[in-house]
C-alpha cells in the first residue's frame, strides 16, 4: 500500500476517531513491521469476550502459536459485556471488545486494581446493514435505518417503516414486512449499534436475537425479506451491505477503508482489546508478545484476510507504547 502523511486527527460525530490526508486522497495503513521472535515467552494465554472478535482472535492465535509453539492460547467469544468480568476476575489475560468499555465496566476494574484497564485497538470495523442479496434497495440512510429497527424513532424519521414498499421497493417487494434480526444484549454489536444507530432509542420487540455474527448473516441469507447488522468480517456471498448515508438525501456510502477512514460511512468503529497493565510496569511478557503480534505486519495481514480494515500506522505507534 502507498504511504500516506497524516496530518491531522479528529473526532466524528459518529464517536470514530477519524484520519484523513488534507487533500483528501485515499488513506490506507501506513505500514506496520514485521513481528520479531523473543525468547522466554511461554505459558497460556485466556481470551473471554467478543463474538465479533471471535474468528480475528482465532486466527491471531494460529499466528502466534506458528512462532511460539509452547505457548498456548484459549478463546472464548460470547460476547463483549463477557470481557470486563472475566479481565477482573483473572480468568482472561486479554479481553476483546467490539465496543469501548463502559464507565461503570471501568470503575468496577479501577476498584479492584487501583487503575484502569488498558485499551489497545487492533482494527477497524465497519459495522454493516446487510440484507439479502435479492434486495435490489440501493441504500438506506441512518434516520431509516433507526426507524426499521427502533420503536423510539430518535433519529427524526417521519414514520416507522415496517414493510419495504415504504423504502421505495416496487412489485412482490412491495407489501412484505421487513424481517429484523440483531444480536443480544450481551453483544458489544448490539450495544454500539443501540448508540449510533437507534440514536440511543430501543430495539423493536419484533428483532430476532443471534446469538452471534454469523447467526445474523445466516438470517439474511435465508430470509430474502430480511435485514440485520454485523461486522464487515461476516460479509458473505448470500448478502449486501447495503451503502449508507448519515442523513436524509445525502449520498450513500459503501463500508469500505476509504469511507471508514475518511469519516463518510456512519457506522465505523474500532476494534478493542483490553489488557490488564499496571501504570509504569510492562505488562505480563506474554500479553505483551500477543499485542506486538496483533499489532505487527504479520497481524495486521490476518485483519484484512478477516474482512476487516487495518490500523493507520499512526494508531499502530501509538497502540504499541501501551503495550511497553
Amino acid at each position: 500500500m502507498v504511504r500516506k502523511t497524516w496530518l491531522f486527527i479528529t473526532i466524528l460525530s459518529f464517536g470514530l476517531v477519524g484520519l484523513t490526508t488534507a487533500n483528501g486522497t485515499d488513506v490506507a495503513n501506513d505500514h506496520s513491521k514485521p513481528y520479531v521472535k523473543v525468547g522466554g515467552v511461554s505459558g497460556s494465554l485466556n481470551s473471554i469476550g467478543s463474538d465479533t472478535m471471535n474468528n480475528l482472535m482465532t486466527y491471531w492465535a494460529e499466528g502466534f502459536n506458528k512462532v511460539y509453539p509452547n505457548v498456548k492460547v484459549q478463546i472464548e467469544g460470547k460476547g463483549s459485556t463477557t470481557a470486563p468480568p472475566a479481565l477482573i476476575s483473572g480468568t482472561a489475560q486479554m479481553g476483546p471488545m467490539s465496543r469501548a468499555m463502559k464507565p461503570t465496566e471501568i470503575d468496577a476494574f479501577e476498584k479492584k486494581y487501583g487503575y484502569k484497564p488498558t485499551a489497545i485497538r487492533t482494527a477497524l470495523d465497519a459495522l454493516a446493514v446487510y440484507v439479502n442479496k435479492d434486495n435490489p434497495l440501493k441504500g438506506l440512510s441512518m434516520p431509516q435505518v433507526d426507524a426499521i429497527f427502533s420503536m423510539t424513532r430518535k433519529g427524526g424519521y417521519k414514520t416507522d417503516i415496517t414493510t419495504w414498499g415504504q423504502l421505495g421497493l416496487t412489485g412482490d417487494w412491495a407489501a412484505k414486512t421487513i424481517s429484523l434480526y440483531g444480536r443480544n444484549s450481551a453483544s458489544g454489536t448490539y450495544g454500539y449499534f443501540k448508540e449510533r444507530a437507534l440514536y440511543k432509542g430501543d430495539f423493536k420487540s419484533t428483532v430476532k436475537e443471534q446469538p452471534g455474527s454469523a447467526s445474523v448473516v445466516q438470517g439474511a441469507t435465508e430470509d430474502r425479506y430480511a435485514v440485520g447488522y454485523s461486522g464487515i468480517g461476516y460479509h458473505t456471498s448470500g448478502v449486501r451491505a447495503l451503502p449508507l448515508s448519515i442523513k436524509e438525501g445525502e449520498p450513500y456510502k459503501e463500508a469500505d477503508m476509504k469511507n471508514v477512514m475518511n469519516g463518510s460511512y456512519p457506522l465505523a468503529r474500532f476494534l478493542y482489546v483490553y489488557i490488564n497493565k499496571k501504570p509504569g510496569q510492562q505488562p505480563d511478557p506474554l500479553v505483551k508478545e500477543f499485542v506486538k503480534f496483533i499489532l505487527s505486519k504479520e497481524g495486521q495481514v490476518v485483519v484484512v484476510k478477516d474482512g476487516y480494515l487495518p490500523l493507520p500506522g499512526l494508531v499502530v505507534e501509538e497502540e504499541l507504547k501501551k503495550a511497553e
